[in-house]
């Protein structure tokens, strides 16, 4: 039995779960949000709580209940509470600016980047170096922010490009350092 799979889905006030068949839906205060669970799995609700039953034992249904239990616990954490990645830019001269439903991206390339939006994923500069991405669908906004990271992934010397908050980057020594 999986452990995270057997976890019981806290249900907060102000949340409606439903399933009809195996696709669970989910209505909340900052939008909604739809889930089809894999074959021989269902959605069981109770007043304020929820759990995704498994009616197979074999190892394939085994490897997904977990999986299928945490992307549901994810959809009702996100129609409560947005889920946000912030990504900051380094470099000379390099910034970002948000220019209606698309990001501008100044990243030293000749021309300007334009990003446009995914729909569901609002951004907000707080700085032209600082862009904050969020969402009510976890796995939108971190590929959103993972597609805004490549068009100029930090590079090692320097320490230029666009990374996560937070993220290290491993830095090299240049040419000089062993030369003495």
């Amino acid at each position: 039995m999986s452990r995270v799979g057997r976890k019981v889905i806290e249900v907060p006030k102000g949340v409606q779960l439903s399933s009809d068949g195996r696709t669970v839906r989910v209505k909340g205060p900052k939008g909604e949000n739809a889930f089809t669970l894999p074959d021989g799995f269902k959605l069981e609700v109770a007043e304020s709580t929820a759990s995704i039953l498994r009616e197979r034992d074999d190892r394939k249904a085994s490897a997904l209940h977990g999986l299928s239990r945490a992307l549901v616990a994810n959809m009702v954490r996100g129609v409560t509470e947005e889920f946000t990645r912030v990504l900051e830019i380094e470099g000379m001269g390099y910034k970002a600016e948000l220019k209606g439903k698309s990001l501008e991206l100044q990243i030293g390339y000749s021309h300007l980047v334009s990003f446009p939006m995914p729909e569901g994923i609002s951004a907000r500069c707080d700085s032209p170096t600082r862009i904050v991405l969020s969402g009510i669908d976890k796995g939108k906004v971190g590929q959103t922010a993972a597609n805004i990271r490549a068009l100029r992934p930090p590079e090692p010397y320097k320490g230029k490009g666009i990374r996560y908050e937070g993220e290290v980057i491993r830095r090299k020594a240049g040419k000089t350092a062993g030369a003495a």
